[in-house]
């Protein structure tokens, strides 16, 4: 009745040690009951598929199939339905059934049976439970960036504005070291720099710049007071760095100067707003509202970032995610983030990660070296224990820490301590390490770094927890733009 014609012949025949692949189907348009049916089952009974959590309009069920051509097609509230979104094809009668081509993986094994072989996997579970995908092309990648590229072409930075708020700045003859506590007690990474005297917005102040500053202060032999910190205000601590990065770029009279600051307007567009964070490798971009003559006067309304933009294309494509095929992808089939080279891979990207036995200065001299914003923290057989982030730098100003110590004779974790001491939720368990699997979906990553806070999840193996990669916000942006 729901063959179209097409010769299937490949059926789960059960036999212990024939490869199977395990694959996700799946119905994103609603429905009360839905169930799935295909050549692999003869078409037999319907199996009945199960609503996704936390979105009960997408159902879906995973089968192990043999290598080949299947055809299949949902019982959806008593009638049969196809995907128009997914491959299929017209048969005898007008009937319409969906076209899957098993495959299976390089590292796959004959199957065994047994009862831990199905269902889906934690991160804490011992059993790693592979899921199948199915392959997808150029096409599908392309289509995937062409939609996401069209949506945030049309909407802009007013969406991300919130009806209420406030924005820190600091002016720039502060002390640093008041500047320092301001981060610190308001748990900012960054504040935007005012200069009364241009009567504008001139800059930023990070996480980045406290780290270099108690570098430089250590590398003279200084020992860390506050008398030190008191008497460099942020403008003078600005002029400063100009000398000290010798990689910044040099003006026709060989002098160096400073870079203009990063910024936009409340209608300019999401994807201008994500290239400019991309290809200026900020964290965050000001959006000033300029009013008068020349935009002499301006108004700061919001600082926008990579994860408030996520969070607008995963509300957006929510209930329609099937459009964005490649988002069904796994994290391992894409190239997407930073991972741990493998034995005897040729040309492995270095991967970085320390002990919790490594110096402060150490640490820091990694982060400014490898131009990365955190680094994972492992014990002895790279399993994930913590990770350090330039922003956990201002921990030092709780008690006036940094007047107290040297960097090369604290640890990592003595560093930690100090901030989960004043902030227990940001533990281990809370929001300082988020993790994912290489099987994960690309839709699920995007889901969890669209979370406040979030700004990279590391990639770890099921059960051992160790390490496999990392991937970033900017990962993510970079490529779903195709830059």
């Amino acid at each position: 009745m729901y063959n179209s014609g097409l010769n299937t012949g490949h059926e789960n025949s059960g036999v212990v040690g024939s490869i199977l692949v395990p694959v996700r189907f799946i119905w994103p348009n609603g429905g009360r009951r839905v169930s799935l049916s295909g050549s692999f089952t003869r078409w037999s009974e319907p199996m009945p598929m199960s609503p996704s959590e936390g979105c009960p309009a997408v159902f879906q069920i995973i089968c192990r199939l043999p290598p080949g051509h299947h055809q299949y097609k949902f019982y959806v509230d008593g009638e049969w339905r196809h995907d128009e979104n997914q491959p299929h094809v017209s048969g005898n009668y007008g009937v319409v059934n969906c076209v899957y081509i098993a495959v299976p993986q390089p590292d796959m094994v004959p199957n065994t049976i047994s009862p831990e072989t199905s269902g889906n996997m934690e991160v804490d579970d011992v059993v790693m439970r592979p899921e199948g995908f199915a392959q997808y092309s150029e096409a599908d990648l392309q289509l995937s960036r062409d939609r996401i590229s069209s949506f945030l072409s049309t909407h802009t930075v007013y969406e991300l504005l919130p009806d209420s708020g406030k924005v820190t700045a600091l002016d720039v003859n502060l002390a640093v070291k008041q500047a320092f506590h301001v981060l610190y007690e308001q748990g900012l990474p960054m504040v935007p720099l005012w200069d009364d005297f241009k009567g504008r917005f001139v800059g930023v102040l990070s996480a980045l710049d406290f780290i270099l500053i108690l570098r430089e202060l250590g590398t003279n032999g200084s020992n860390l007071t506050e008398e030190e910190l008191e008497t460099h205000t942020i403008s003078a601590w600005k002029v400063g760095k100009l000398q000290l990065n010798l990689k910044r770029q040099m003006d026709g009279n060989g002098r160096p100067y400073p870079r203009p600051l990063v910024q936009a307007g409340p209608y300019d567009s999401l994807k201008e707003v994500a290239l400019k964070i991309l290809q200026n490798k900020v964290a965050t971009v000001p959006i000033i509202h300029s009013t008068g003559p020349a935009g002499s006067c301006q108004e700061i309304l919001y600082l926008a970032s990579l994860s408030d933009i996520l969070k607008c294309i995963c509300r957006h494509f929510k209930h329609s995610s099937s459009s964005l095929p490649i988002l069904q992808q796994p994290v391992s089939s894409i190239q997407l983030g930073t991972w741990v080279p493998r034995i005897g891979e040729a040309n492995g990207r270095s991967f970085a990660m320390l002990r919790p036995t490594t110096s402060l200065g150490s640490a820091l001299a990694l982060l400014v070296q490898a131009d990365v914003s955190s680094i994972p923290i492992v014990d002895d057989n790279d399993s994930l224990l913590d990770i350090y982030s330039r922003s956990d730098i201002t921990a030092l100003a709780k008690d006036k820490a940094y007047a107290q110590i040297h960097l090369d004779e604290m640890n990592i974790h003595q560093a930690l301590q100090l901030g989960q001491d004043a902030n227990p939720s940001l533990s281990f368990n809370g929001q300082r390490c988020q993790m994912c699997l290489r099987s994960d979906p690309l839709h699920k990553v995007m889901e969890r770094l669209a979370n406040p806070g979030v700004r990279r999840l590391v990639i770890v193996e099921a059960g051992s927890k160790r390490v496999e990669g990392i991937i970033s916000l900017s990962d993510v942006f970079r490529f779903l733009l195709g830059v």
